[in-house]
């Protein structure tokens, strides 16, 4: 968790991203919103962009804050991963921050955050779900989770970025992949 003055200044330009759009999130409203300097919010995001891979990295988290408490509650693989798909899929559906990034509102120079310049988000969701999933399962370690695991977040942002059906289908196909590749 970051600062509360980075809470602040990410609660502010999430608002106003969502509100305006890429084009029209300016530093000085988000310094406004915030009751900060213009110069308080460049130091801590260093421009426009680093701003708004923050916004994107702390709305990532949410997502693995929910994949943990999904993994947590299942002994099995198959239905941790199912569930923990299947719920990414369908935040991602409703999630405001999401839809501006995918859709382009207000320009579309954010959607390389979660396609040619996705490696903060890949890289986080990747490490953490790895790391989780040896935690509940040790003896994972020794059959390629670490490689699954990434290309299993891949796909899922794949589905997200482009539904081929419903949420439960993709759950059950990547979760059903995910199994046979680390099927002793």
């Amino acid at each position: 968790m970051g600062t509360p003055v980075r809470e602040a200044l990410l609660d502010a330009a999430a608002d106003l991203l969502v509100r305006h759009g890429y084009r029209g999130l300016r530093m000085r409203d988000v310094a406004d919103a915030a009751g900060v300097s213009r110069q308080t919010v460049y130091n801590e995001f260093g421009g426009k962009w680093g701003l708004a891979e923050a916004i994107v990295v702390r709305d990532n988290e949410r997502y693995l804050d929910g994949i943990d408490r999904i993994l947590a509650a299942h002994d099995e693989l198959y239905p941790a991963v199912v569930e923990a798909v299947r719920f990414t899929l369908e935040l991602s559906a409703d999630d405001p921050i999401k839809k501006i990034v995918l859709t382009g509102a207000g320009g579309d120079e954010l959607l390389p955050l979660l396609t040619t310049r996705a490696e903060p988000v890949l890289f986080a969701a990747s490490e953490r779900i790895t790391a989780h999933a040896l935690e509940h399962w040790p003896d994972l370690a020794e059959r390629g989770l670490t490689e699954i695991t990434d290309a299993a977040v891949r796909l899922t942002m794949s589905h997200a970025l482009l539904p081929s059906g419903p949420p439960e289908q993709a759950a059950r196909a990547i979760a059903r992949m995910v199994v046979r590749y680390l099927a002793p």
